[in-house]
């Protein structure tokens, strides 16, 4: 479990009380090297154990260098997000991360801590093993916001690839604009006629989700639509989107178009594909789809969806930016960027359709 409340790092001055030693025979110990040699093996192994339990980590690296600095750049991913090819959704975040790392001239250093129970999580074994690095950049859907509240409670410098809120205090990151990006999907919508657009949001409570609520929103304000709250609506497992839904929205609600907010898989991919190539609804001739955001695995191949795309590969440099300018502040404050997403058009929107069935 992560330290409750504010906690300061463990210094050599902590170990030597605890261990019942000076804080030089402390040094001697955690600098290494031929100097260590003169002290006692008893005593040598009792401050590292008091090292580890008070969760002081020094990097090997580190303790040559000016400053205590292992110019070590961390990684740490809350679930496997390592990709098998290029076409990954994670794949241009891991690139971005690693070509600005050594553009930084710093080395980057990958943590997979997990607990007994498998699950991963940056404080496995009871300390915060992230301080191997200088710092570390954050990824990841499945978020322990425990975890990130007591990073922030502890001053270690890192960024989190995504808006992240937590309640005591500010996360640094580098997030993607999904407000506006949400917002010119809707405006692209009502140029092409359409006035009842359906918002199919994840049932889980996110800030991507929220910002691209806070897009759909406005973008409906500024078209000069009201909201209508029946046209927001989830969908606990996104493989049960089918014909029978769209047909409902269309004849109950006057539906001429459909915001999808995509899955962390391709079942809702494979759902909408299914789904477009029935005949009872053509698409988008009777109601047009876009996505908000890309397919976890989009190949040519697939359809061309309407949608926005990420700045995933800058999102990932840009971290690398930011943790390095915290490094490099005597009292680091911390930051947040949006970076603007790309409109990409497809053949999954048309002009809103004019026949009465589809009007309420």
């Amino acid at each position: 479990m992560p330290p409750q409340g504010r906690r300061r790092r463990p210094t050599q001055v902590d170990i030597a009380r605890r261990a019942g030693v000076s804080q030089a025979t402390v040094s001697l110990v955690i600098s290494g090297g031929a100097a260590s040699d003169q002290i006692a093996e008893s005593t040598r192994q009792a401050v590292l154990a008091a090292a580890a339990e008070l969760g002081y980590s020094a990097n090997v690296a580190a303790r040559s260098l000016k400053g205590g600095r292992s110019h070590l750049l961390g990684l740490y991913t809350f679930e496997p997000v390592f990709p098998t090819d290029q076409r990954d959704f994670y794949y241009p975040f891991l690139l971005g991360v690693e070509e600005e790392t050594a553009a930084q001239g710093y080395d980057l250093l990958l943590f997979s801590s997990v607990t007994s129970a498998a699950d991963r999580s940056i404080y496995a074994g009871g300390a915060n093993r992230l301080k191997l690095a200088d710092g570390c950049i954050l990824l990841g859907r499945n978020v322990r916001r425990e975890e990130l509240n007591a990073l922030v409670q502890e001053d270690f410098p890192f960024v989190f690839i995504g808006r992240r809120e937590v309640e005591d205090g500010e996360v640094s990151y580098v997030g993607a604009d999904y407000v506006g990006a949400t917002s010119a999907v809707v405006a692209e919508l009502h140029r092409q006629g359409h006035e009842r657009i359906l918002y199919l949001r994840a049932i889980d409570d996110t800030e991507p989700t929220r910002d691209r609520e806070q897009g759909y929103r406005e973008g409906l304000a500024s078209a000069g639509l009201e909201v209508d709250e029946r046209l927001i609506q989830g969908l606990a497992d996104p493989a049960d989107l089918s014909v029978e839904h769209v047909l409902h929205w269309i004849g109950g609600y006057g539906v001429t178009a459909v915001l999808v907010e995509p899955t962390e898989d391709n079942r809702l991919v494979d759902a909408l594909t299914a789904m477009t190539d029935s005949e009872r609804v053509r698409f988008p001739d009777d109601c047009s789809i876009a996505l908000l955001g890309e397919p976890p695995s989009w190949t040519p191949e697939l359809r061309d969806w309407t949608r926005f795309s990420l700045p995933r590969a800058e999102m990932g440099r840009e971290a690398v930016r930011m943790l390095v300018d915290l490094l490099g502040d005597a009292q680091p404050a911390s930051r947040q960027t949006i970076i603007p997403c790309t409109f990409v058009p497809g053949d999954s929107i048309g002009p809103a359709p004019a026949g009465p069935a589809l009007r309420r």
